[in-house]
């Protein structure tokens, strides 16, 4: 059985229909899975790489968790400001790891235009930090991170107290941990820990385990110093603890 499958499509932008590939479910299962979920997979077909529908007809790129229509205004910002520039172009078939990462920045920019939500522009930037990871491009992946980091944390501050999201609190600290920014990462996995509505057993554990993680490395570092174990204030000390009651 072939990897990829063609499904049809109706552009929210432009309405013209046009099909694209997609990933057959069997073929999504990953072989290793970072810690903020990013997915390696055996064969050659990477499913990340279809995420995107980018429509040929007029360029228009979303993803299945983007907006159902446009409104009129919505349409016109997306031509006045992509659109019109728009050389046809079909990425409706195989893409390569180039093309992939075309389609989310055609995605990013079209999500921009038209105002999409910051929950569906965090993952597409969070989907290309990770396509820079696949290169290793380490300075435009950290630099992505940082983007969907600010749209995780936006995310957050509209619906995730009401929700007690605690995957969205997980990503964010461990984003912060990817970054480098340690003090950060352990306020939000102390959230999660520490919540005692939070009843979401796998974060609780991810929250602690990655907690784990930044001690032993902070711990590491301070036996490589010079022997000066003094910390400025706000830095996090490596014999902090976090509760273990959940």
């Amino acid at each position: 059985m072939e990897p990829l499958y063609q499904s049809k499509i109706e552009c929210i932008c432009c309405e013209s229909t046009y099909m694209t590939s997609r990933v057959r479910p069997s073929f999504k299962k990953a072989v290793k899975t970072d810690t903020d979920f990013c997915g390696y997979y055996k064969t050659d077909v990477n499913p990340d790489f279809y995420v995107v529908r980018v429509c040929p007809n007029c360029g228009f790129a979303s993803t299945e968790n983007g907006l159902e229509r446009l409104s009129d205004l919505q349409k016109k910002q997306y031509i006045d400001k992509i659109g019109a520039r728009w050389e046809k172009q079909d990425y409706c078939s195989e893409r390569d790891a180039q093309q992939a990462m075309t389609c989310y920045k055609l995605a990013l920019l079209s999500a921009q235009a038209v105002g999409e939500k910051d929950r569906v522009l965090a993952g597409i930037l969070h989907h290309i930090a990770w396509l820079y990871r696949y290169e290793a491009n380490q300075s435009e992946e950290k630099r992505f991170m940082r983007f969907a980091l600010q749209a995780y944390i936006r995310v957050y501050e509209v619906e995730g107290v009401s929700l007690n999201n605690a995957k969205l609190m997980y990503i964010i600290g461990e984003l912060n941990r990817r970054i480098g920014e340690l003090n950060d990462a352990v306020r939000w996995f102390s959230r999660v820990v520490n919540d005692k509505k939070i009843i979401d057993a796998a974060m609780i554990r991810a929250c602690r385990e990655q907690w784990q993680q930044i001690r032993e490395e902070m711990e590491a570092g301070r036996a490589s110093s010079s022997g000066d174990t003094s910390k400025p204030d706000g830095h996090v000390h490596a014999d902090t603890t976090i509760s273990s009651t959940a």
